[in-house]
């Protein structure tokens, strides 16, 4: 067996025991990294976002008034506006007259109605109307055959002269025996009875003449005439039936219209506003206006109360007159009745559209002379229409924004167009726009 040496290690070679290095492979093209690209897109999008988010957080924010980015673009914003201003429509508080109404759903109702209906019997002959014709009080409506009364007539004045003929007989009579009794010629008792008699015919005489008053007042029943002024309805009978005195529906009916009323309820709360006006000889007006209270209809006075209140509904029932020359009121129309208790005159007047309200407080978005808005809180009195009485918080002549409110905050700076004027541009004056001043205040 032959020994083995292992031989020295020359310089440089690796010892046995050591791994073998790995063999470096030769140079080739490098590839770009796939998350570079990532990160470059992430860093694109940040920029982005950054530029269209950040202007309009920070506005909302309150470091830039809402719309003031849109404003500023294109070098001093459209129209003229700098960059931050915020187009608004204003309207000024005004020195006037407002009225305090009471209002109450209320029907129209004819002061007078009649159901024409014939008080003899007979058949309808004739008719001397058109169905919603306006009548007066005594015109001729309908004819009734008047020939069966004609004979009554006839009979009962001839049944008069029949007996009248026998009374002045028994009054010949009566003055003979009156004589013969004088001189004991005939006894006192044939006397007594011929007094009687005569007594006895007086009567008959009046009871045919009541017969013949009885008879010409059917000849007048005959012609049925208006008994008031109004407006005639549908007709309830033809010509040619045979109508009765109790027949229970009418031949026609008449509603008054000229004037005409409406009955309406109030509160009974709100009496103590009305009694005493009403008690002191007060005309109080009332108006009339459709379901929508969008159209006023007529207007009149307070005619008079209802004596008692409903227990029920807690409400009592008032009318009012309105002449309704123009037939604006129709029998049964509903309305809205509004009673004006009391105007105030020389009261500070604002739309109620620039008025604000949060669950604790009314305000206004109020222009100062700096073309900025501020919050002034403001009480709010009476209330009619679309404006309302301002108690406290503003003088007539101030400008309070009306529309856009949505983008301001307090100190925005406005671009003011008054309403029924031309516009303001910012910074000018507040009275820049308003050539109608009269005593400092707008009228």
């Amino acid at each position: 067996m032959k020994d083995y040496t292992p031989a020295a290690p020359e310089v440089g070679t690796p010892h046995p025991s050591t791994p073998p290095a790995p063999t470096p492979k030769a140079p080739g093209p490098a590839r770009p990294s796939s998350h570079r690209w990532v990160w470059l897109a992430l860093l694109a999008i940040a920029a982005l976002a950054a530029y269209y988010v950040w202007p309009r957080v920070s506005g909302a924010a309150g470091n830039v008034p809402a719309g003031a980015a849109d404003a500023g673009k294109g070098g001093g914003g459209r129209g003229g506006r700098g960059p931050g201003v915020v187009p608004v429509v204003a309207v000024k508080a005004t020195r006037g007259a407002i009225g305090q109404f009471i209002t109450g759903l209320g029907n129209v109702t004819p002061i007078y109605t009649v159901t024409v209906k014939s008080v003899v019997d007979g058949q309808l002959m004739e008719i001397h109307y058109k169905e919603g014709d306006i009548v007066q009080k005594g015109a001729s409506l309908v004819q009734i055959d008047p020939r069966p009364y004609q004979v009554q007539l006839e009979q009962a004045q001839g049944a008069l002269l029949r007996d009248q003929a026998l009374l002045d007989n028994a009054k010949v009579d009566l003055n003979r025996y009156d004589g013969l009794l004088k001189q004991n010629a005939i006894p006192e008792q044939q006397y007594a009875t011929q007094k009687a008699l005569v007594a006895q015919y007086e009567g008959v005489v009046r009871a045919d003449q009541g017969q013949i008053d009885s008879a010409k007042l059917n000849l007048v029943y005959c012609n049925i005439t208006a008994p008031i002024s109004g407006r005639i309805g549908l007709r309830l009978v033809d010509p040619g039936n045979i109508v009765h005195a109790n027949d229970t529906t009418g031949l026609l009916v008449i509603a008054q219209i000229q004037p005409i009323s409406v009955i309406f309820p109030v509160a009974e709360d709100q009496l103590p506003m009305i009694l005493p006006r009403f008690r002191a000889g007060q005309k109080l007006r009332v108006e009339a206006w459709d379901r929508d209270q969008a159209h006023k209809l007529a207007s009149g006075t307070l005619a008079t109360l209802d004596n008692q209140i409903d227990q029920t509904t807690g409400t009592v029932r008032l009318r009012a007159d309105f002449p309704n020359t123009d037939d604006a009121l129709f029998p049964n129309q509903f309305v809205y009745a509004r009673l004006l208790v009391q105007e105030k005159s020389g009261v500070t007047l604002l739309p109620t559209a620039a008025i604000q309200r949060t669950t604790t407080s009314t305000y206004v978005y109020l222009v100062k002379p700096d073309s900025t808005v501020t919050v002034r809180n403001i009480t709010v009195g009476t209330s009619e229409g679309d404006e309302a009485q301002i108690l406290s918080g503003l003088q007539p002549g101030d400008e309070a924004v009306m529309t856009g409110v949505d983008k301001l905050n307090e100190g925005t700076k406005v671009s003011v167009q008054i309403q029924g004027q031309g516009g303001r541009p910012a910074n000018a004056p507040a009275d820049a726009g308003d050539t109608r001043k009269q005593g400092g205040a707008t009228q």
